[in-house]
């Protein structure tokens, strides 16, 4: 009850804007349920000028906008969620700026003395008291080090996370409340989005935790010329401040000044292409907020990513699902598209192929068909995730982050140069990875593995076996005297020819891949 009432006024606040900017109507529910529109009436707020011309997704974007950083981040999570609220409304909040007015610098400085534990000057020789970037949850600040290095420091908003967790008890109980209102509410999954929104924001408020992730992802790339990751400066990180190399460049998205600066825009859509395939195929890693704004481009025309609060990970068997479905899509093998859901489990067996085929070139042939540069696989992958919820799929929370990144890694390179189609770039990469991980070299690889690791795990089940035996004989528990004495004649019998049985398999390895050689693999 306690918990109810003190949650009034902040709900009544949030329905008030809401209504303001005429947004409750986002959701095909709120319309068809004759309470709510009752209460949308009684409350008679003045619209914001020009709400009802709007689209749904652009009316909740503003009203997430007014209400504050929490619902920044829902609106942000719930963008990736095109399975729960639509494709249309899902684009739309992909657009939600995470912007604020900048927070007091004497506020910055306490916090990063409170958290390095020592005055500011005895670790940057310079600071910047008007921040360079200022959103929901942080602001970054320009400074130079003891050392003399120009550095970035990413600086936590004070009080954000009491202000998040005040926001998110209450975005739990509204969640709860809404799964309960009316079946027409379940499509939307409140509670399971609310969890996820939840889980993202607690690791975007632990700075460590990203400055693991630019770590990580530096070292995949240390490699690669032409794309960059800023270094850490650990000794000035902590988990209310980030410090790492200063990044000079211009924003992504602005081609006018790229092209004026005299960069090759087909080059850096290749170069980008590239990137975004290592970074989901042969990493499983990737930066999942590539919004225009975390790219820059410097002078000599390297690509840096920065802000790596937002991260996502795709395991190898989903890695192998996704190239493999693209590449099918790409060739229009709408039976292979059809086997590969079914074969990897994401499909019940008991589902028509035949049928899931037909759904699959039904959303790819309009897509497939339009002129190269226009292609969408970011927008052909989340159709068929509308598609598949027929076919009894459950789609999985890092395959909606991937379709987002996909969705705005397509905008980046349409805008920098429309003629090209990153996808297209990418092809034979994907082709190449997936010989290499699919083919029979790939197979016989893995044979072996699998072998090895039985074999490393035969003497714990030879000695479990002999452990029981003994178990049992001290326990008194009498078996068969003749079912003894094999047991223990197996064993010993196991020990002399584990040697033999290594040399065997290892010969029968050697001549699958010899035998595949001759082949002409």
């Amino acid at each position: 009850m306690f918990h109810g009432l003190r949650n009034l006024r902040r709900i009544w606040r949030i329905v008030r804007t809401l209504a303001r900017h005429d947004a409750l109507s986002a959701f095909e529910p709120v319309k068809a349920h004759a309470g709510l529109r009752i209460v949308i009436w009684l409350l008679g707020t003045p619209r914001v000028r020009g709400a009802r011309s709007r689209r749904p997704g652009e009316k909740l974007s503003a009203a997430f906008q007014e209400l504050g950083p929490a619902f920044v981040k829902l609106g942000q999570a719930l963008s990736v969620r095109s399975d729960l609220v639509g494709e249309e409304l899902a684009s739309d909040l992909a657009q939600l700026q995470d912007r604020l007015p900048p927070f007091p610098s004497d506020e910055a400085r306490k916090t990063i003395e409170e958290e390095l534990d020592c005055r500011l000057d005895e670790v940057f020789a310079e600071f910047d008291d008007e921040a360079v970037a200022a959103a929901s949850i942080a602001q970054v600040h320009r400074a130079v080090t003891a050392e003399g290095e120009e550095v970035a420091v990413k600086v936590l908003r004070p009080g954000i996370e009491a202000a998040f967790n005040r926001d998110l008890d209450l975005i739990r109980w509204l969640a709860g409340i809404v799964a309960r209102l009316h079946g027409t509410f379940d499509r939307l999954k409140p509670v399971e989005a609310v969890e996820t929104f939840a889980e993202s924001a607690r690791i975007e408020m632990d700075l460590r935790l990203e400055a693991a992730a630019a770590q990580e992802l530096q070292a995949n790339f240390e490699d690669m010329d032409g794309f960059e990751v800023p270094t850490v400066d650990w000794r000035r990180t902590a988990r209310r401040v980030l410090t790492s190399s200063w990044v000079d460049g211009v924003p992504i998205h602005d081609r006018e000044r790229l092209e004026a600066e005299g960069h090759d825009l087909a080059e850096i859509v290749a170069l980008m292409a590239s990137v975004f395939f290592f970074q989901i195929f042969r990493d499983g890693f990737f930066h999942a907020d590539l919004h225009p704004g975390n790219l820059l481009v410097d002078s000599k025309g390297r690509v840096h990513a920065v802000d790596f609060g937002i991260m996502g990970r795709v395991d190898r068997p989903t890695r192998r699902y996704l190239a493999d479905m693209l590449y099918s899509f790409l060739i229009r093998d709408y039976n292979r598209v059809a086997e590969i859901h079914v074969s990897a489990g994401l499909v019940p067996a008991d589902q028509s192929v035949d049928g899931f085929a037909q759904a699959a070139r039904a959303i790819a042939e309009p897509i497939l068909g339009l002129p190269l540069n226009q292609i969408s696989l970011a927008r052909l992958v989340g159709q068929l995730f509308q598609v598949t919820k027929r076919f009894r799929m459950e789609v999985q929370p890092q395959l909606l982050l991937l379709q987002k990144t996909m969705l705005v890694a397509e905008g980046v390179g349409r805008r920098l140069h429309p003629e090209t189609n990153m996808w297209e770039l990418a092809r034979p990469l994907i082709e190449e990875w997936m010989i290499e991980q699919m083919g029979p070299q790939a197979r016989v690889r893995e044979t072996v593995e699998t072998l090895s690791d039985a074999l490393a795990r035969l003497p714990k089940a030879l000695g479990d076996l002999e452990r029981t035996v003994d178990v049992l004989a001290q326990n008194r528990i009498q078996l068969d005297p003749e079912t003894v004495a094999a047991l223990r004649s197996e064993m010993a019998g196991r020990r002399e020819t584990r040697g033999l049985w290594i040399a065997i398999l290892a010969l029968a390895a050697l001549a699958a891949v010899l035998a595949w050689t001759q082949s002409g693999g």
